[in-house]
């Protein structure tokens, strides 16, 4: 009982207790409960139904609740778990045939079958749910005069998945049934006669599972009824059916690979997306093969247009179901169905993605820019307020789930990212820029959502709705520093105020001075409006608030503004701080990167060479955008990069590295290019062909080709040579005689065999002898791809005294080999090899 009410109760009765009693009364019993029976634990069920309203993204507790509704056999409890599922998962066939069956049972519930077949249907693309129905409606209307019932139950189905490939089963039941109707006259007979050729004729031009086996159906039919009309037809059909047959084996490529051999479960759900790598394949293989769905591959013709946009808008919403949580997909849904003329459609997909993934910059983008375009202001304010509820809802869950992040960490361990017109582009950080945590990603995302809001508030209603938005992105915990920059920018470009774009800026450093990529827009932003003074004052102000290792776009940032607009002396004493603040250079301890930043290619420099920071700072006042006369010309790097490309090495890489930054580089580039490079063979690259090989002994005068020593292994180059070819070989050797083999070239001698030195046949004749001796073939036999190399050195002529050639292969590697006094490792004396091999086979002898 309230206070106020017992007061008012007893008024005016003095024998009552007074007001301080009744107080301390209340008090009392407030503290004091009534013992009474203990609530009864809620069931598995309701505790997962709540459970699974709040985190919908569980299949198996989906799974887990459709087992218990359907064990406790209550149409309550069946009906609340199966409109939840459905509401997360609309579509879902084999949901909505579970949930459908189990009013079949009772013909007094078949209503209520009936309007679950009218909520499903319009908008399935599962043949598997009309079948069902088609089942139903066969089951419901069994007499001769509901056949016309039927009858349009199966158009209906057909007019809706007819083109899917498993809807083969649909057209053969739709076949037998009009087969089986009754005619009692001849006009009847033939009306009959005309709906069967229909259905056929439209069956066998689909790729359908079972699309074969109605193209004989369908040639036995017409031959029945008249062998000439009959070969017409076919004739009419057959490129129709055989382009159907061939997009069939297709067809059925891209779905093997999209439906992997269903598992155990009968309730397929689709998963939240985790964008590995067989997420990854997966959505390319949809986007595949919806492309190719889109590229009309069954060639159907304009007239009959309608059929395509059926086709393809099934298969989109067979995506769609299938890839629930993916945007993309739902965006090439929306796009195409755009395409065709149908806006209406494509932005109710685009609602339905929406709902699928609330969360998706995607979809919610694309939404509000056609509701931008419909001029529907105040959707697009309400989307972009819920889409920024719901993302700061997900910040606020990873704050929780990352407390160490959320410390003040977005802006102490933000990397500061280099200018993308940098004047020190070879001066990057000593160690990588931290890699950015989920929370802090997301919170630079977040920040995209409130720059789109105020573009859309700027475009669609002035400057007072663009300053409203981003008032409300100022009371944001979660605002990143991109938004005050585009708010500043907009207010400069848009409107021309310098003074409110500065102040948003200057407002902005209260909030974000320690984040150097800030502060060097800013400095950016004023020096691009010609305001040199507060620019200098800006940066004399922050420099000194980071260290060196992340004030270097700062210092680079101004340093290319004095050396491009200021006055030498002030030049000069900028470059003497920057010199102060980086006595070593940028990168004292990291040679390789300075190198490989320099020229790109890590083969052009040895580790420990340092460029002169005296060199570079000097070349850096003297270029201007990408001209870099000092290093080019003076420094040598025109010629490394030209010598580097000419010989196919890393440097032509490097090339494309030796912009803004060549100084820095390119004395060491150019002198170690020429230190550890030698010109390669010329014909290093050149095919070594076997014809090619027995070529060139052909010239009858060469003495390249060694013969092998009368003792000498038998592990030679004939062994690789087939039997048959040896034996055909003597069989050729007998046929023209000795003298066919003559160096002149004789006709007796076999195309590309190798000739004798000196033109004679004696030579030949005792190589055949010790052959045959060994059992090897004879004259003719092939050689082997190393006994070939003598006849590519030098001398090519292959004439007597042109002596041991080396072969190009070998050249090319010596010339690959870094010169001796390039080599700064360790190094031994020969002594100390000798001495060393002398103990070495002495252990080996002793058995040590």
């Amino acid at each position: 009982m309230d206070e106020a009410e017992t007061a008012q109760d007893y008024a005016g009765d003095t024998t009552q207790p007074t007001g301080e009693i009744l107080a301390a009364l209340s008090q009392n019993n407030s503290t004091l409960s009534i013992k009474t029976e203990p609530d009864s634990p809620a069931s598995e069920f309701d505790a997962l139904f709540a459970r699974l309203s709040e985190e919908p993204h569980n299949p198996d507790g989906w799974r887990r609740l459709i087992s218990l509704a359907t064990s406790s056999n209550e149409i309550p409890k069946i009906q609340q778990a199966y409109d939840e599922l459905l509401k997360h998962y609309p579509n879902t066939s084999s949901a909505q045939i579970a949930y459908i069956s189990h009013f079949l049972n009772d013909e007094a519930t078949f209503a209520e079958a009936e309007q679950l077949f009218i909520k499903f249907l319009r908008s399935s693309p599962n043949v598997d749910l009309w079948k069902f129905y088609l089942t139903y409606v066969r089951r419901r209307n069994t007499g001769s005069s509901t056949r016309d019932i039927v009858r349009k139950s199966y158009e209906f189905a057909l007019n809706h998945v007819g083109q899917d490939k498993d809807a083969g089963e649909i057209w053969n039941d739709y076949i037998q049934f009009l087969k089986a109707g009754d005619a009692s006259s001849t006009w009847e007979e033939q009306q009959k006669m005309d709906a069967l050729r229909k259905a056929y004729h439209r069956a066998v031009q689909i790729p359908l599972d079972n699309v074969e086996r109605l193209w004989s159906e369908l040639e036995t039919f017409e031959n029945n009824l008249n062998k000439i009309t009959a070969k017409k037809f076919m004739s009419d059909l057959s490129p129709a059916h055989m382009q159907a047959r061939a997009v069939l084996r297709q067809l059925t490529n891209h779905l093997n690979a999209l439906y992997p051999p269903s598992s155990s479960q009968d309730l397929f759900l689709p998963s939240l997306p985790k964008f590995d790598g067989a997420d990854r394949s997966l959505v390319g293989k949809w986007k595949a093969y919806l492309k190719w769905e889109e590229s009309n591959p069954l060639e159907i013709e304009d007239k009959d247009k309608e059929t395509l946009i059926r086709r393809i808008q099934g298969v989109y919403r067979k995506a769609v179901i299938r890839m629930r949580f993916y945007a993309e997909i739902w965006f090439m849904a929306y796009n195409w169905t755009n395409s065709i003329g149908k806006p209406d459609d494509a932005l109710l997909i685009l609602k339905a993605g929406m709902d699928a993934n609330p969360t998706s910059y995607l979809l919610t983008f694309a939404y509000v820019e056609v509701m931008e375009q419909k001029k529907d202001y105040a959707e697009v304010h309400a989307t972009f307020e819920r889409f920024l509820g719901l993302q700061s809802k997900v910040l606020d869950e990873l704050q929780k789930n990352s407390p160490d992040a959320a410390n003040g960490s977005f802006n102490d361990t933000q990397p500061a990212s280099q200018s993308t017109n940098s004047s020190f582009g070879s001066q990057s950080s000593d160690e990588k820029p931290p890699k950015l945590t989920e929370l802090q990603e997301r919170r630079k995302e977040y920040g995209l959502a409130y720059i789109f809001y105020m573009r859309f508030a700027r475009r669609a209603e002035g400057l007072q709705a663009l300053r409203k938005v981003f008032g409300k992105a100022r009371k944001d915990k979660w605002a990143p520093w991109e938004v005050y920059e585009a708010s500043a920018l907009m207010e400069y470009h848009c409107f021309d105020d310098k003074a409110v774009a500065s102040r948003i800026f200057e407002k902005g450093l209260d909030y974000f001075s320690d984040e150097v990529e800030y502060v060097c827009r800013y400095l950016g932003f004023l020096i691009s409006i010609n305001d040199g003074n507060n620019a200098r004052a800006l940066f004399e102000r922050v420099i000194t608030t980071f260290p060196p290792e992340r004030a270097r776009i700062l210092w680079e940032r101004w340093a290319r503004y004095e050396y491009q607009y200021g006055d030498l002396e002030s030049a000069l004493k900028l470059e003497k701080r920057v010199s102060e603040a980086y006595p070593n250079g940028m990168h004292p301890s990291y040679p390789e990167t300075e190198r490989i930043a320099t020229t790109g290619s890590k083969s052009l420099a040895p580790l420990n060479v340092i460029i002169d920071p005296a060199i570079k700072r000097f070349a850096q006042r003297h270029m201007y955008l990408t001209i870099d006369a000092i290093a080019s010309r003076d420094l040598g790097v025109a010629y490394a990069r030209k010598h580097g490309t000419n010989n196919g090495n890393a440097a032509s890489g490097s090339s494309q590295a030796l912009g803004r930054t060549e100084t820095s580089g390119s004395l060491a580039a150019a002198a170690s290019q020429n230190a550890i490079k030698r010109p390669a063979s010329p014909d290093h690259q050149r095919p070594v062909k076997r014809e090619d090989n027995r070529g060139e002994y052909g010239g009858g005068t060469g003495g390249g080709y060694k013969r092998a020593r009368a003792g000498a292994s038998p592990a030679r180059a004939d062994r690789d040579v087939p039997m048959r070819d040896r034996e055909r070989d003597h069989r050729d050797r007998d046929r023209w005689g000795a003298d066919g083999g003559g160096g002149g070239g004789g006709r007796g001698r076999k195309f590309n065999s190798p000739g004798p030195a000196g033109g004679g046949s004696g030579w030949e004749k005792d190589r055949d002898r010790e052959d045959r001796d060994r059992g090897f073939g004879g004259a003719g036999r092939e050689v082997k791809r190393e006994d070939s190399f003598s006849s590519l050195g030098p001398n090519r002529s292959g004439g007597a005294g042109s002596g041991a050639a080396v072969p190009p292969i070998v050249s090319w590697f010596i010339g690959e080999l870094p010169s001796a006094s390039s080599f700064d490792g360790s190094w031994f004396s020969p002594h100390f090899f000798l001495t060393t091999s002398k103990l070495t086979f002495a252990n080996l002898r002793s058995g040590v």
